[in-house]
């Protein structure tokens, strides 16, 4: 049964949402034009200049423009010529001295320039374009400025193939353009597909400026032909920004950052999963105290899962005790204690000196937006760093421009599904575009969710800066182990990946201090000159840095299609099969533990190996390791700092840069120096070993160490065991060299060099075969079959060619060999499989490996792929509640057996009643849900009654219906809790799967507890 104390936040979501249209901000209401006509700035009347401030009249109206910087420049107009300031020193951060400016009287306009810039303002009337000192134009403004009673309005001329970006953080969207979208900055308390939690009143445009409006007041973008930027207050105050060079957009970005502050830098264990509960009087799980917590860190120890927070009271009214005890506790278990704030912090030095090192700010009390939650990001990061030697690390689900250099921006409370992965995928990229380093949401959500649906949306998340889970409020709680295998061997393996990475993440992180552009990135960033990368080609994609490519699944499928490649040599990181960009990939063969995943030609990637669970598995001998995909020059530099104190701030830090020089394509010698590491601080290495991992595709002749010959090893296990050497893999990802160092100093510099081996993709580009296999293959427990696997041979013969797979324990595999592929053709070979009998159904992921030999050298091409193990077929009539589920989606909670649906738990539903009558047998499930179940081409009919259970009391609206193999076979009309019974019987003859879904139909979802009753199956 859920805590009554933490189910008042989905009510105390629904009383604010209710507030919305009594307060959204100063001036209340959404951002939109008034009703009455507005008034356009009229004819220029004086003009004064006052250093880099200028003053222009028009009538009784006057606008000022102060130069900030050589490319930054405010504008404001008074339309009553009194100027106001309400966001005073709140947001903008002191910017030093203004740059050396002039002015000169053009006859029909003033030109106010800087050595970068030149403003015009046109006479008649008083309208502003602002030019380059080349003389290109970067905007103009199609009329004047205008304002109403409650809102100023600036239109700007849209250019011909001009997108836009920005506005904070924008759920579903913001990573691909808002051209020709209206686009909404304000609060509104909507956390899902539409909602704009954590907006900022900033956006940034393809011409190579961004503008920023200095306000609390909730804010409009039209981007449409004129675009027109409306803010709910009369008063207009604006900062431009003209982005320089060909990265225009990240100058534009750090502009924006340098004046409202750039992003902090999290701690370290702030870039590590976060858990959040309510320990103490939970009904939930009993009762229970805030050191219980303790025993949920000792699970993750027990699973082996990196864990880097706890929040222990995340709940109305949850409270806490013995928290000095239960923060080192979790310090024991190299975690840190978190706190949740419901109403504000003036509790936190006491609760800081006991611990305390995260505090989660919640809607109750920051949830007012605007001036209130920029507030309240400061305080508690403020309040963590009086108190500690910490580094202030603060979450909350509003927040506004500044809020970056606070805090981690979160989306709120959803449900997890896989609607619930769609449109989380482009809302945390496309807000680094307003200059937001972390932003992120919960885990699978903190409602609903499913084992496959928490593993998806993990595997993304793993490529976040930062991601936590919410337990409590679901049917399970939302661990990474509480599926249990598969599930949790694939949630710690992107768990660990991401430890792995945390070196590249924090050096990201570091630099996002410096440019305020952050780790998640829209491939629009990147590649601004690729039409595609600001459609929905990319939408649902994103980039972690500039070398890896993230293509999340987000549909109940082991196939992603339409993954888009941008210009450049992409590498699949499972099987280091290669693409040449820009390519759309379909098709891609994804099992449930496997990610889309790509790595740019050139990536130069630092990484802790090992497999470690925790920063502080670290020690002063660990080795640091670089993953390299060597393609013409490219370089990466590592930073390193303390990871908790704020010792990096007086420059107590260090820099490491490497540099690789290889062929752009084709054999050649791979060089990688690695400078010496430059700074100092507490706990750094003096010597460390090296691992690299070089991803040639052929084997060099030898490797050198600084000049000397270091040693070829036979066999991988020789390698493992060695100090020092090198060995080529053939085995792994289409060859990679593996090479290992003694402990070398920090302070000194060394090169590796490869002879004779390769940039990635190998000697002969394309020459390596790739696998592939028909999707929706099926084997039967206990029974011999048959896996297809295809081989095709790339620009050269692949001859020799034996397929082998690697399956679960158990499993009987044989193998399957071809004497020759030729080139460019596709082989399908078919590979001897017997699961075990007592082999579980549903997806099990294998290996696919082809050894061959092509363009002279021995190779090994690898690919994961699926088959799915079906339980044996009905042969006599069945309950469908009697049969195995291979797909058991639904809205809330788990659906269940004989049972209504109680949303909570599994069996808290009620007897099955429709229209009075009650059933022994049946299905209860809440819309929308799905549950499929194997037939095996072995039943004709399947019979039952629909309808919405009784306890629902007349509400609710659904559809039934029933699909077998794809096929859309009945579908009832709309049913209501007042409904009568709806009769079911359908021929399924010759199907072999059947899924019974129930989708709501009015788009609330409230009351929708849909009933299969005595649902069975006729068979033979």
């Amino acid at each position: 049964m859920r805590s009554p104390t933490r189910f008042r936040r989905a009510a105390l979501a629904a009383a604010l949402l209710g507030l919305l249209a009594a307060f959204a901000g100063p001036g209340g209401g959404a951002a939109q034009a008034a009703d009455e006509p507005a008034t356009t700035v009229g004819d220029v009347t004086d003009f004064a200049a006052d250093g880099s401030v200028y003053r222009i009249g028009a009538g009784k109206a006057e606008a000022r423009v102060s130069f900030v910087s050589k490319e930054t420049f405010r504008l404001e107009l008074a339309p009553d010529g009194a100027f106001t300031d309400p966001t005073g020193k709140d947001i903008v951060l002191p910017q030093g001295e203004p740059p050396s400016t002039k002015w000169a009287d053009k006859g029909d306009r003033y030109e106010l320039s800087t050595s970068e810039v030149t403003l015009r303002a046109y006479k008649s009337p008083l309208r502003f374009a602002l030019y380059r000192a080349d003389g290109t134009q970067v905007w103009a403004e199609s009329k004047g400025l205008s304002w109403t009673k409650d809102a100023t309005t600036q239109s700007l001329a849209r250019g011909a193939g001009e997108q836009f970006y920005g506005a904070g953080m924008q759920n579903g969207r913001g990573n691909t353009s808002h051209r020709g979208k209206k686009v909404e900055v304000s609060v509104d308390y909507n956390w899902d597909d539409g909602g704009h939690p954590n907006s900022v009143p900033f956006y940034l445009s393809s011409e190579g400026y961004g503008v920023f409006r200095n306000t609390y007041a909730p804010n409009t973008y039209d981007f449409a032909e004129p675009v027109t930027a409306t803010a709910k207050e009369q008063r207009f105050d604006a900062y431009y920004f003209a982005g320089r060079g060909s990265d225009a957009a990240k100058d534009v970005i750090g502009q924006y950052t340098k004046l409202t502050g750039k992003p902090f830098l999290p701690p370290v264990y702030g870039l590590e999963i976060g858990d959040a509960d309510c320990y103490l009087h939970n009904a939930n799980q009993g009762e229970r105290h805030t050191l219980d917590s303790l025993k949920v860190a000792d699970e993750y120890l027990k699973h082996d899962m990196p864990n880097g927070w706890m929040l222990v009271n995340d709940g109305y009214g949850c409270g806490y005790e013995d928290l000095a005890e239960t923060a080192k506790g979790l310090q024991d278990r190299d975690m840190q204690l978190g706190l949740w704030t419901e109403d504000g912090i003036d509790q936190i030095a006491d609760q800081v000196k006991a611990g305390q090192r995260v505090a989660k700010l919640d809607v109750a009390w920051v949830g007012d937006g605007y001036k209130k939650a920029l507030d309240g990001c400061k305080d508690a990061y403020q309040g963590i760093e009086d108190n500690s030697e910490a580094r202030g690390f603060t979450w909350a689900p509003e927040s506004w421009s500044g809020a970056q250099r606070c805090g981690v921006q979160w989306s709120g409370d959803q449900s997890g599904s896989w609607e619930y992965i769609r449109w989380q995928i482009p809302t945390y990229a496309g807000a680094t575009m307003s200059g937001m380093a972390y932003t992120t949401g919960d885990v699978d959500g903190i409602f609903g969710g499913s084992a496959k649906t928490y593993a998806r949306d993990l595997q993304w998340k793993s490529f976040l800066p930062v991601t936590m889970t919410m337990d409590g409020w679901a049917a399970n709680d939302k661990q990474p182990f509480r599926y249990g295998e598969p599930y949790t061997s694939i949630n710690r393996k992107y768990l660990k990946l991401h430890e792995s990475l945390l070196p590249y993440l924090y050096s990201y992180g570091h630099e996002a201090t410096e440019t305020g552009v952050g780790a998640a990135r829209p491939l629009a960033l990147e590649y601004p000159d690729d039409p595609k990368a600001a459609t929905d080609a990319a939408k649902y994609e994103f980039l972690t840095g500039e070398d890896f490519l993230v293509a999340p699944v987000y549909k109940d499928t082991t196939v992603r299609d339409g993954i888009y490649l941008p210009k450049g040599t992409w590498t699949d990181y499972w099987s280091g099969r290669t693409y040449q960009g820009p390519t759309t990939v379909d098709g891609y063969s994804a099992p449930i533990d496997t990610l889309p995943l790509f790595v740019k030609g050139g990536a130069t990637v630092p990484m802790w190996p090992g497999g470690i669970r925790s920063y502080k598995d670290r020690t002063a001998d660990s080795p640091m390791a670089w993953d390299i995909y060597p393609q013409g020059s490219s370089s990466f530099e590592l930073y390193e700092d303390d990871g908790v104190t704020r010792q990096h701030r007086d420059g107590k830090y260090a820099t490491q840069r490497a540099e690789v020089e290889a062929p752009r394509a084709g054999k050649g010698d791979v060089r990688v120096r690695i400078g010496a590491s430059e700074g100092e601080f507490s706990g750094k290495q003096t010597a460390r070993p090296y691992a690299f991992t070089l991803h040639t595709g052929d084997a060099p002749s030898g490797v050198e160490l600084s000049g000397r010959e270091l040693p070829r090893l036979a066999s991988k296990d020789a390698y493992e065991k060695a100090e020092r050497g090198w060995f080529y893999d053939r085995d792994d990802r289409g060859g990679v060299v593996k090479v290992k160092t003694a402990a070398l100093r920090t302070d000194r510099p060394f090169e590796l060099d490869l002879d004779d081996t390769s940039a990635v993709g190998g000697a002969v580009p394309g020459a390596a075969a790739a696998l592939s296999a028909p999707a929706g293959q099926e084997l039967g427990a206990g029974a011999a079959g048959k896996v297809a696997v295809d081989v095709t041979a790339g620009t050269r013969d692949a001859t020799g060619v034996e397929v082998t797979l690697d399956a679960p324990e158990g499993w009987t595999v044989g193998s399957a060999e071809a004497d020759r592929v030729p080139a460019g053709t596709t082989r399908r070979v078919e590979v001897a499989v017997t699961p075990p009998k007592g082999a579980d159904p549903g997806e099990k992921p294998l290996t696919a490996s082809a050894r061959y030999r092509s363009a002279g050298q021995d190779r090994t091409a690898v690919q994961r792929i699926a088959v799915a193990v079906m339980p044996p077929a009905p042969t006599a009539d069945t309950w469908a509640s009697d049969m195995v589920w291979l797909k058991a989606a639904n809205g809330y909670g788990p659906a269940e057996r004989d049972r209504s649906n109680g949303e909570s738990g599994a069996e808290d539903g009620h007897t099955l009643t429709l229209a009075g009558k009650t059933y022994e047998k049946g299905i209860g499930v809440h819309a929308d849900s799905v549950i499929e179940v194997y037939t095996g081409g072995q039943c004709a009919r399947l019979t039952a009654d629909a309808g919405i259970d009784d306890e629902i009391n007349g509400y609710g609206e659904v559809a039934f219906s029933v699909e077998a193999d794809g096929k859309v076979l009945w579908t009832s009309p709309k049913v209501t809790g007042a409904s009568a019974t709806v009769p079911v019987d359908v021929d399924v003859s010759g199907a072999r799967h059947v899924e019974l879904k129930v989708t709501d139909t009015n788009g609330s979802k409230s009351g929708d507890h849909g009933d299969w009753a005595a649902a069975k199956f006729s068979c033979a």
